[in-house]
């Protein structure tokens, strides 16, 4: 292929799956629309409390499913069938454990969970609630997206993308039927959550039912060693989806003892829109992923790195975008969500909008170098990047700045230690990136 092939198979990915992962976080913010609207500002501080247990469960499905992919990719371009199907049969063997963890809590611990998540009288019961039935419906969630994984790096990102939006736009359709006709509060949030990724499936089986898949189960017992490699690339995207959870913890924690519910109900807005924002650049990661990992795969080093050029540059554009657009319309965003009119939660959240996103290109730089680093079998600088942004710099920076300048302090620790971590993430780069003949040999 010519390189400006490469560009255009480039857009045609990064589009389809910025689509799909706009759909998907599409969801988050219906029910958040949609219980401010019903529900009100417990509603809204409930769901806010319960969603880093969604982000660890999505975080697990996309470590499966990307690490899985990524091999897939590189087995698939030296045209090695075994190892292809050997990595998703794997892959399906490796996604047990944690949904075996994930539905026992459902059953017996959603409302200790609740508790240890910060919920007090007021907010116990939903969040217990939104905890039990996501919990239950954690299967779904991690299959879906190992299958939306494989069938994007089978050649067929248009399914995905159609899969992914088809079972979003449902959310957002249950999510209205369910909480103001039928009067089903928090229960009909969280399932018209969980009957999203089993709509997701329903049409992703279309790969199937054509013959399109160029892989499929086989007769192997579980390797721990390819259970090892594959994680290690998808750990990356585990620690991205998770550091979203890790901080809204942190946060929640911090803004309970500054501002109460209302602060962490002024602070759900901000963090589901950031899971839309985030959405916009792991699109591109995604996107950007097959390529590199195919081309990576067969040596070709210098369309890597043109890959690579491409998503930066596509990432600088959209960050400069978005902040702007959330800059401009930070009041009317929050006036959407305050269904109670509440003066307090309406200048926490405007303000913090404001700050927050200024760490808009600074993390999606990381999402995408992340993604690029494991995608092109370099998973111990990529962990790095995402240990740090995820654990390492954010909990502490979120503490020392809030009790230095209070709230202000909370919304600037976002940007200061994505900055920080991009400054390494730099550095990184430019230290452990290898000449085209390294690449090539290693390739080989």
């Amino acid at each position: 292929m010519t390189h400006s092939n490469y560009f255009k198979e480039f857009i045609r990915y990064t589009f389809l799956n910025i689509l799909g992962m706009l759909a998907l976080s599409f969801y988050i913010l219906a029910d958040t629309f949609f219980i401010a609207r019903g529900i009100g500002i417990n509603g809204l501080t409930a769901l806010n409390l319960a969603i880093p247990v969604y982000s660890l469960i999505n975080g697990c499905g996309l470590m499966l499913g990307m690490g899985g992919a990524i091999k897939y990719a590189i087995y698939k371009s030296r045209n090695d069938t075994f190892r292809q199907n050997a990595v998703f049969t794997n892959s399906i063997y490796m996604a047990i454990i944690p949904v075996l963890i994930f539905v026992l809590c459902g059953i017996f611990l959603p409302g200790a969970i609740a508790r240890l998540l910060g919920a007090d009288e007021a907010t116990w019961a939903m969040t217990r609630t939104y905890l039990r039935v996501i919990l239950l419906f954690s299967p779904a969630f991690i299959l879906s997206n190992i299958l939306n994984a494989f069938v994007r790096n089978d050649g067929d990102p248009k399914l995905a993308m159609l899969a992914t939006t088809t079972g979003c736009l449902s959310n957002v359709f249950f999510d209205f039927i369910f909480i103001f006709p039928l009067q089903m509060g928090i229960l009909g949030a969280v399932l018209a959550t969980g009957f999203a990724p089993v709509i997701n499936m329903a049409i992703l089986s279309a790969h199937f039912r054509k013959g399109k898949n160029q892989f499929h189960l086989i007769s192997l017992k579980p390797d721990l060693k390819l259970t090892a490699s594959t994680s290690m690339l998808g750990f990356p995207s585990l620690i991205t989806e998770l550091s979203s959870g890790i901080v809204i913890i942190v946060f929640n924690f911090v803004i309970l003892n500054l501002q109460g519910n209302t602060g962490v109900a002024a602070y759900g807005v901000i963090a589901n829109l950031s899971l839309v924002v985030s959405s916009i650049f792991t699109g591109i990661a995604q996107g950007m992923q097959p390529l590199t990992s195919r081309t990576h795969g067969s040596g070709d080093y210098t369309v890597v790195q043109k890959v690579r050029h491409y998503a930066l540059t596509l990432m600088l554009l959209l960050s400069a975008i978005v902040y702007l657009f959330v800059f401009i319309f930070a009041d009317p965003i929050t006036a959407a969500f305050n269904s109670e009119h509440s003066r307090q939660l309406q200048q926490i959240a405007t303000i913090g909008l404001k700050l927050y996103f200024v760490s808009t290109p600074f993390m999606d730089y990381n999402i995408i170098m992340a993604v690029f680093l494991a995608s092109t079998e370099r998973p111990v600088p990529a962990q790095i990047i995402s240990l740090l942004r995820g654990l390492i710099i954010i909990i502490p920076m979120t503490i020392l700045l809030s009790s230095l300048f209070g709230m202000t302090g909370v919304w600037l620790s976002c940007p200061a230690s994505e900055g920080l971590v991009a400054l390494i993430a730099m550095i990184i780069l430019l230290t452990r990136t290898p000449h085209r003949k390294d690449e090539q040999t290693h390739a080989s």
